[in-house]
């Protein structure tokens, strides 16, 4: 039902996600990253409060495992939760329950980590770590892209995927990247066509925010 990874970028220690599903809204109930912390992934049967708490554990210090731990721990159902976590050092942890529906895998890499659930194969996380450990140096929004257009290449879910979300925290509170195409017949197609649209932009919006005399202007009717 889903398949996503969890990277960070040694170099400018950037943090992200991406997920893939055949459900709607995904990215909303899987998909969690905050800067200068971790990124959580929170799949199978969800429960998006574990992402929102490892990401707060993550921000206290405690490091990918110790957050598993937690994670584990918290609620009464872990059986049924399939979780990653990577830490803002690059470590990474995840658990799948004993009730992780089908066909489900998980590989680690360097700065990564990529799990999935009613895969096509069990080689689909493992294909998604050799796309992004092979771009490494390009920004990481467009590694996490590759990595989900890999695994989809790879098999990806038994059935059609519908939704995906991509997410990259920077140096500020909020996400730079907030990507999301939902209920879609190829969802990864839109998300690249989205992701070539926005990056040209990103930087401008990121100056909007940080000092507005010296953006460029929206380029919209009205604005001189």
């Amino acid at each position: 039902m889903t398949f996503s990874l969890a990277g960070r970028c040694a170099t400018t220690g950037r943090l992200g996600i991406v997920v893939t599903s055949s459900s709607p809204c995904v990215a909303s109930r899987c998909a969690w990253v905050r800067a200068g912390a971790g990124a959580v992934g929170t799949q199978n049967i969800t429960d998006p409060r574990l992402g929102t708490l490892g990401l707060d554990l993550l921000a206290q210090g405690f490091g990918a495992v110790a957050v598993r731990d937690q994670l584990v721990a918290a609620g009464a159902f872990a059986d049924y939760r399939q979780l990653t976590v990577i830490d803002f050092d690059g470590a990474t942890a995840h658990h799948s329950g004993a009730r992780t529906l089908g066909t489900h895998a998980v590989a680690e890499g360097r700065d990564c980590v990529a799990a999935g659930n009613l895969l096509a194969n069990h080689g689909v996380p493992a294909a998604m770590v050799r796309a992004f450990e092979a771009t490494a140096g390009q920004h990481l929004a467009e590694r996490l892209l590759a990595a989900v257009e890999a695994g989809a290449a790879a098999g990806g879910e038994e059935g059609p995927v519908r939704s995906v979300g991509l997410m990259v925290a920077d140096r500020w509170s909020w996400p730079t990247v907030d990507l999301r195409v939902d209920w879609h017949d190829e969802p990864l197609v839109a998300l690249r066509a989205l992701w070539d649209v926005y990056r040209p932009q990103m930087d401008a919006y990121i100056q909007r925010a940080l000092d507005p005399r010296e953006a460029p202007s929206y380029g919209v009717p009205g604005d001189p």
